[in-house]
């Protein structure tokens, strides 16, 4: 026990490097795993749309014409927030759904802080929807 206060002493901007990284490491992995809570990959987001999911695109109604996933509801964020239409929906499975992951990923995290706590975010929204190859309906 000794030594390893000699050691701390003698190398005192190694340890402090050592616990900021340490620090650093703990922070991420708390935060990824917060996120990946709500953020589902496409592969889970079928998954979850076999199950019964509804998927709620978030976008505006304009941009849901361009394409979307099959049956899809769209429903833009603002009417998201006043969540009318889906109240009785408490217990379903609800996929949120935009152009790129960051706007679905604020709706699916309001959703759940008003009580839907099966609320999901596909990551990389259409955008990564697409990059695997998944349909789109226009």
């Amino acid at each position: 026990m000794a030594q390893l206060v000699e050691f701390i002493g003698n190398h005192v901007w190694l340890v402090t490097g050592l616990l900021v990284a340490a620090a650093a490491v703990v922070f991420y992995e708390l935060r990824h795993r917060l996120q990946g809570a709500t953020h589902v990959s496409a592969a889970d987001a079928v998954r979850l749309i076999n199950k019964g999911a509804l998927v709620i695109d978030v976008r505006k109604p304009e941009e849901f014409q361009t394409g979307h996933i099959v049956n899809a509801r769209n429903m833009p964020a603002e009417r998201v927030q006043q969540g009318d239409e889906i109240n009785k929906k408490k217990d379903k499975i609800l996929l949120a759904v935009c152009a790129d992951g960051s706007s679905s990923g604020r709706a699916a995290g309001h959703l759940r802080k008003v009580g839907y706590q099966n609320a999901f975010s596909l990551k990389g929204g259409l955008a990564g929807w697409r990059a695997d190859n998944l349909p789109i309906v226009k």
